[in-house]
């Protein structure tokens, strides 16, 4: 036990604008904190959140028993069955499944991420950024290049109309306000305008499924209705796979895009210096995810009694897994508060690791490579026009918006 007294609300005004002095002061002194703010563990050293990721007395299916404690509670008024049934729909995504269950399901959806699969997607990807970044002319760099991007391209992948892009923010957006909301319980109206968006999110993908069955293409979607080995995604199954590629397809890449171009800005000689050396793209996008990646944290639930750094922890509590904080780890980065391009090596972990690594990061990191490249090199004269927003979240690294001018 430490005897330094620190702060470990993440969602304070502060801790959202600029977590990492608060995560330093945690690796520091209690590097494996039990929260009593967050009623979890929070692991923020490099070492450990790596080794929790193969520890399997830290499961990964966190949702179920989250919701089996509400209905223990008597979760049944005030709009909460209507969070239990956005929540059941998340239990079921493979983000939140152990083994036997998430073995399948990444078998099954491993041929839609097939790497030559992405790879074949860079020329429209890259037709698509420059399309944005020409008509852009200053404003909310999120609304106008880091969202449409990422958005657009999951549509296209998921074989449905690019206009419905829009429709796609709204389901996500409601179901992240429910799911990995701001660290309380949402209140009720929110609950219930995240089920209306579910049930419309689960009518339409209900019928773009029927649609492909129909009329198979050669698109994602198409790619995971096909049997393997006689095995195959259940319709249910596939529209969780839509819905959870819908959320992470977009939220992650927007947040890569947005965070990485801030940390430019703010960093004028590493902006400069990826400029006159545009070939450290590849290198540049791993330093800017390690230096203010997409996701904060990952949850584990505690099936069995483990100990991290001579501290219990029993069966039945929370793990939060602050990739943030293990990513800014002195022990295994140097001077890891200084954003440096070519940095080598780097081990950082923003998309997780081992089984549960995400496993559109290819997709992600090739969006987020040809749209910093594109905006560093068209926009010559980009400089913030007002000060970031971030949002209050505990799962998520996002901005609320990005204003910047562009002075062509």
């Amino acid at each position: 036990m430490t005897s330094v007294e620190i702060e470990d609300d993440l969602l304070t005004p502060e801790a959202t604008a600029d977590p990492y002095g608060l995560f330093a002061r945690l690796r520091e002194h209690d590097p494996v904190r039990w929260s009593a703010r967050h009623r979890a563990w929070l692991l923020t050293r490099y070492d450990d959140v790596s080794a929790a990721f193969q520890n399997k007395a830290l499961s990964n299916d966190r949702v179920r028993p989250l919701l089996a404690a509400r209905r223990a509670q008597g979760s049944g008024s005030g709009g909460r069955p209507a969070a239990d049934r956005v929540l059941e729909l998340i239990g079921e995504w493979m983000v939140v499944s152990d083994p036997p269950a998430h073995t399948r399901l990444r078998r099954l959806a491993a041929g839609a991420f097939k790497g030559q699969r992405i790879s074949a997607m860079g020329e429209q990807i890259t037709e698509l950024v420059d399309e944005l970044v020409e008509g852009f002319t200053g404003g909310d760099l999120i609304s106008e290049i880091a969202y449409p991007l990422p958005a657009t391209v999951i549509a296209t992948m998921l074989g449905a109309p690019v206009a419905d892009r829009d429709r796609f923010r709204e389901w996500s957006d409601e179901l992240a306000l429910v799911a990995f909301g701001t660290g309380g319980d949402a209140r009720a109206e929110r609950h219930e305008r995240a089920l209306r968006g579910l049930r419309e999110m689960d009518g339409y993908f209900r019928e773009l499924i029927a649609l492909r069955r129909r009329e198979p293409r050669e698109d994602m979607l198409t790619a995971l209705m096909a049997a393997e080995e006689g095995d195959r995604l259940s319709d249910d199954e596939l529209v969780s796979m839509c819905a959870l590629l819908l959320f992470a397809g977009h939220e992650t890449t927007t947040n890569s895009i947005a965070n990485a171009t801030l940390a430019l800005l703010r960093h004028p000689d590493q902006l400069a210096r990826l400029r006159a050396e545009p070939e450290l793209i590849a290198p540049a996008v791993e330093e800017l995810l390690r230096f203010d990646g997409p996701i904060k944290v990952l949850n584990r639930w505690v099936v069995a009694e483990t100990e991290i750094r001579g501290r219990r922890i029993s069966p039945g509590e929370r793990v939060h897994l602050v990739l943030s904080a293990a990513n800014r780890d002195p022990e295994k980065f140097a001077d890891p508060d200084t954003l440096d391009l070519s940095r080598r090596p780097n081990p950082q972990i923003a998309f997780g690791k081992g089984i549960h690594a995400c496993i559109g990061a290819q997709l992600a990191r090739m969006e987020t490579r040809i749209a910093v490249a594109r905006i560093v090199e068209r926009l010559p004269g980009l400089a913030l026009a007002a000060e970031p927003r971030w949002k209050p979240s505990l799962a998520s690294r996002s901005l609320e918006e990005l204003r910047v001018e562009v002075g062509r």
